[in-house]
């Protein structure tokens, strides 16, 4: 069975939904989640699905203490679900092509240093797109810069806040996530 390791930042609703997806799937666990926020809610939403959740700091991403947890968990797939630092180097070079984000806009659209969460949101609205969307893209050593492997797009001209869009954005990155996943774990790995 393969292996995934999630890092998350925040409330983890992507990261609970990838977990309750490969529960029963056969093809795939999550084995961990990892993160930087001691008070994040996805520590609590791993704990719930008997998920080791472990707690780094800032320090530690960068010094190889998180790489060598990484490397004794032996994932097949690293997914970024919400996680908000730069990813590491020696991650990404340990791992070619083996790890994932997902952003919450149409990418090249909106990406970069400073954009996630309602800082996007509030990007679209304020420049009036018709449409927004996900983006599920390999990581490279840029922020929201790697290989793009998915991206879907919904309306949202009868929005008119940012949480309105993110209520839509989140219905796609909650159905097309782990798709996504389970087709780079199926047909790729």
């Amino acid at each position: 069975m393969k292996k995934i390791v999630i890092f998350a930042s925040g409330s983890g609703s992507n990261a609970e939904n990838i977990i309750a997806h490969f529960k029963n799937s056969g093809a795939a666990e999550v084995v961990a989640v990892l993160t930087n926020n001691p008070n994040a809610k996805v520590i609590e939403r791993a704990e719930n699905h008997n998920v080791p959740a472990v707690v780094f700091n800032k320090a530690e991403l960068n010094d190889g203490t998180v790489l060598k947890k990484v490397k004794d968990l032996q994932p097949d797939l690293i997914v970024l679900a919400g996680f908000l630092l730069m990813f590491p180097k020696d991650i990404i070079a340990g791992y070619p092509d083996k790890v994932i984000n997902i952003h919450p806009a149409l990418l090249p659209k909106y990406g970069g240093k400073g954009m996630y969460g309602m800082h996007v949101h509030q990007a679209v609205l304020d420049n009036k797109d018709k449409e927004t969307g996900i983006t599920i893209h390999y990581v490279n050593e840029k922020y929201d810069e790697g290989a793009i492997i998915f991206q879907t797009s919904v309306n949202i001209e009868d929005c008119s806040t940012p949480e309105e869009i993110v209520t839509k954005v989140h219905e796609l990155e909650h159905k097309h996530f782990p798709e996504v996943i389970e087709k780079l774990i199926t047909h790729n790995l």
